[in-house]
């Protein structure tokens, strides 16, 4: 991960960050950089870094000289000029191995050019930093490249030791998120060769065992992997976002296919798993690792849950929707393949969700008997996606019943029903669950119109809560819209929440709600505090889109305009997590984000 003038901005900046196998959340940072240095035919250098210190200064400026940056099959290639001199820089992993492969190419020159590459290392937790106060890494040097730490290996021509602390790497990104900004980078030694027009210096980095696989091979082979993957995209932004979906998916703590929420700093999360699951297994038509993410995962159902996440350490049931989510991503699989040796196998086990919540679960989840809404909560929890916290205080905590809560509930039981229909069963049961849900649905949430409206009336975002009934306009009440089974589907959807829609997605609050925050900046409590107060999440693209492509009359052609154009401003050629609820909405948040990414692809290529 990095920028397009190659300046380190995030702690998270590096050419090898690894993470742990089986443990996705679990990265270290190993190869800060690879520092190009020139010495051009009339003996001058000219270095083509660029790093910022403490203190504000940026030094090297090699930015100045960089005259283009592009992605070639998604993969990141640089080119720099000095006059006559033009070097050329294409990097690329291994599909799912800790390897990379760094290229840099000598396009043309009026004579011999040396290049050398210096290798700034660190190891340590990706989330944090390591300086000169402590210990050095430890280097051991050989013929072709060095072992870092007994951790990664590098490995290219003519390897020469350093030994040396560059003090005071400053992280401007993580100085603006309130954090740490500081840290020291270990000169570890410098790869050198001379070169001339065509030709070109490999280096390699990897982690664990292995022997090098050539850079340039590696580099070839991605790109390849690319061209394949977006052999059917319909369009430059269709491959884009394809190419996008396929860094989320990855090899989980079983071996089977996981997901990554978002880059740099989430790992694996049931909750946004299963909400991306269309976009990233079946619009794409990765059915059969979707099929085995799906087994997996069945196979963490307790009391009811699905499990959320295991990146504090253990396993935590902690979302009322997550499980949710579950049901829908299975009929959708099962609907789109046919696959009724999977729904057979798991059908089961959502049998037994539907049974945990009508009997009560964890947290207060439980069906309100009187009248077959959800309802959930326990103290200092949130549990539904709206879950940010500030000092272990819950910010939107929304206990009672919550408006896509309950849209979600419907919809699964129509969707547990339709399985099991499916395979001769009988779901009596299931369908009068639905039909008396769905009746209080459409009694309990419609806010009363005032005197006179004539639109559709918009709904509760809570009901039943600690407060009473809870009118914020938030977004939430678009999956009763848009899901395929929604209590509200094909009708007519309010005026008011187009009051939300901005380019990148609706915001999470309405503007002109006394409680909204228009920036989602500073320190990490102000950003927790503003992440569900307005500020933007593009993934709610998705049932926007929905919402508005199945009502009547509905014109959803240029919602995803924004969508598009942002492809190319934050984390290039993918989504972000968040942005400013007030223009310009610049975005936040991890620039890579798996649901914004999935649901932009799955509304595209019209799925679901």
């Amino acid at each position: 991960m990095g920028t397009v003038s190659g300046l380190r901005t995030r702690r998270y900046h590096g050419l090898l960050v690894v993470a742990e196998p089986g443990r996705p959340a679990r990265r270290h940072l190993g190869l800060a950089a690879l520092d190009p240095v020139l010495t051009l035919p009339s003996g001058a250098t000219v270095s083509l870094a660029t790093h910022e210190w403490d203190g504000g200064v940026v030094s090297p400026e090699g930015h100045t000289l960089l005259e283009r940056f592009e992605l070639v099959d998604g993969l990141p290639r640089w080119r720099w000029r000095i006059g006559p001199v033009v070097l050329e820089r294409g990097l690329a992993m291994v599909h799912g191995s800790p390897h990379v492969g760094v290229v840099h190419r000598l396009l043309s020159a009026p004579g011999p050019v040396t290049l050398t590459l210096k290798a700034l290392v660190t190891w340590r937790d990706a989330h944090g930093e390591r300086g000169a106060s402590g210990p050095p890494p430890v280097v051991a040097s050989s013929g072709d490249g060095a072992v870092v730490e007994r951790a990664f290996r590098l490995h290219g021509p003519s390897w020469e030791p350093g030994g040396q602390w560059y003090r005071g790497a400053y992280a401007r990104e993580e100085a603006a998120r309130g954090l740490n900004a500081t840290e020291d980078l270990w000169f570890a030694g410098q790869f050198r060769a001379e070169l001339r027009p065509g030709e070109a210096l490999e280096v390699e980095a990897w982690a664990g065992d292995g022997q090098p696989r050539g850079a340039q091979r590696i580099i070839d082979r991605a790109e390849e992997r690319g061209r394949a993957l977006v052999h059917d995209a319909s369009d430059a932004v269709d491959a884009a976002l394809v190419l996008a979906a396929d860094a989320f998916v990855v090899a989980g703590a079983q071996g089977a296919p996981d997901v990554v929420a978002g880059y740099p700093w989430f790992g694996t999360w049931g909750r946004d798993t299963m909400t991306s699951y269309e976009g990233l297994f079946l619009a794409t038509g990765w059915c059969d690792e979707g099929r085995e993410l799906l087994r997996a995962y069945a196979a963490t159902l307790s009391e009811g849950m699905l499990a959320n996440t295991a990146d504090t350490g253990q396993t935590e049931y902690n979302t009322v929707d997550g499980t949710l989510w579950f049901l829908h991503a299975v009929e959708r699989h099962v609907t789109a393949t046919g696959d009724e040796d999977l729904a057979r196998e798991i059908l089961p086990g959502l049998e037994q969700v539907v049974a945990a919540h009508v009997a009560g679960t964890r947290y207060g989840i439980r069906v309100d008997p009187a009248d077959g809404l959800v309802t959930q909560g326990a103290p200092g929890v949130a549990l539904t996606w709206m879950d940010a916290r500030v000092d272990g205080v819950p910010v939107t905590p929304r206990a009672g019943k919550p408006v896509e809560v309950n849209a979600l509930w419907i919809n699964g039981l129509a969707a547990v029903a339709g399985l099991k229909e499916r395979l001769g069963g009988d779901a009596t049961g299931l369908r009068r669950l639905r039909e008396q849900a769905t009746v209080s649905f459409g009694a309990r949430f419609r806010i009363p119109h005032p005197a006179g409206g004539q639109d559709a009336a918009p709904l509760f975002d809570v009901v039943d809560g600690p407060g009473g009934d809870d009118p914020s306009t938030r977004p939430n009440q678009l999956l009763a819209w848009s899901l395929p089974h929604a209590p509200l589907r094909g009708t007519p959807v309010p005026a008011r929440l187009s009051d939300l829609f901005t380019p990148l997605g609706p915001r999470s609050l309405a503007a002109d709600d006394p409680a909204f925050t228009g920036a989602h900046r500073g320190s990490p409590g102000d950003r927790d505090r503003a992440y569900h107060q307005g500020t933007v999440w593009p993934w709610l693209i998705g049932p926007y889109v929905d919402a508005v492509r199945h009502a009547p009359g509905g014109d959803d052609r240029e919602l995803l305009a924004g969508i598009e154009a942002h492809l190319d401003e934050w984390g290039v050629g993918s989504v972000s997590e968040t942005a400013d609820g007030q223009a310009p909405h610049r975005a936040t948040g991890c620039p890579f984000q798996a649901w914004s990414v999935a649901e932009s692809l799955r509304v595209r290529r019209n799925v679901g």
